[in-house]
């Protein structure tokens, strides 16, 4: 285990140390073949297709890079950044508490209902994997219905017991988000294979640069500002036909 002090300036814990054991689950558990349940979720993305406010690859770079700058960056990814290293220093009772922050600030029904199910399959499938305390803690939690199980706190709880780089989580994270939800946009629109490789390419900087502005905000700075994406979500659950769940 890793000691690395919130706040620190070094956000790299992996000095001198071999990261092969790490670093290739982490790439591992954001693999499309890993178990999330992320294939079945838009987050709001299917209403602004068929609304046809979504209809090319332009559209949907423009659209990603609000999610990641002004949905990922202002609450998940704060939330894995912090379940991380409230990991690092066992703060069961912290983790419950920024839990229930994460569900509270989810203003969409099937939003809130997504970000549990992907984490509650995470968590199952992890479980399996590794029989760290806190994952043990977390899923009896989970099963007595302590807490609702958001992924980005299950997420930031797994990358610290598993000792990966803080910051290079937080870019995974963003990253799977992004092919999540390119790889859903190009079978709704439908685009072509190629429109999503280009617009994952042309977002690269924008989850590198989010990821380090992620590294220097804490609780104080959570919000939501994707007012018109929470509306889509709300929106969803009334099409007339849906290919996702949210």
């Amino acid at each position: 285990m890793y000691n690395l002090i919130e706040g620190s300036k070094n956000h790299s814990n992996i000095g001198g140390t071999n990261t092969d054991s790490w670093f290739l689950h982490l790439i591992q558990i954001h693999d499309s073949a890993f178990p999330t349940g992320s294939f079945a979720h838009s987050f709001g993305i299917e209403t602004y297709i068929q609304e046809d406010i979504l209809r090319d690859e332009n559209d949907l770079t423009k659209f990603l890079d609000m999610y990641i700058r002004y949905n990922l960056a202002s609450a998940d990814a704060i939330f894995v950044k912090k379940a991380y290293y409230l990991a690092q220093q066992q703060d069961k009772a912290s983790l419950i508490h920024i839990e229930n922050i994460c569900h509270g600030i989810k203003l969409s029904p099937e939003t809130r209902k997504a970000s549990a199910m992907m984490g509650r399959q995470f968590l199952h499938t992890v479980r399996s994997l590794n029989d760290n305390e806190l994952i043990k803690l977390w899923y009896e939690k989970l099963k007595n219905k302590e807490i609702k199980g958001h992924y980005s706190i299950v997420y930031g709880i797994y990358a610290a017991i598993i000792g990966a780089d803080v910051k290079m989580a937080l870019e995974m994270f963003l990253y799977s988000s992004v092919t999540a939800l390119v790889q859903n946009a190009v079978r709704a629109v439908p685009l072509g294979q190629m429109s999503g490789v280009k617009a994952v390419f042309t977002l690269l900087p924008v989850i590198q640069e989010t990821a380090r502005q992620v590294m220097t905000l804490n609780l104080d700075d959570l919000d939501n500002n994707s007012i018109a994406l929470e509306i889509a979500s709300m929106k969803h659950e009334f099409l007339h036909s849906r290919l996702f769940i949210s």
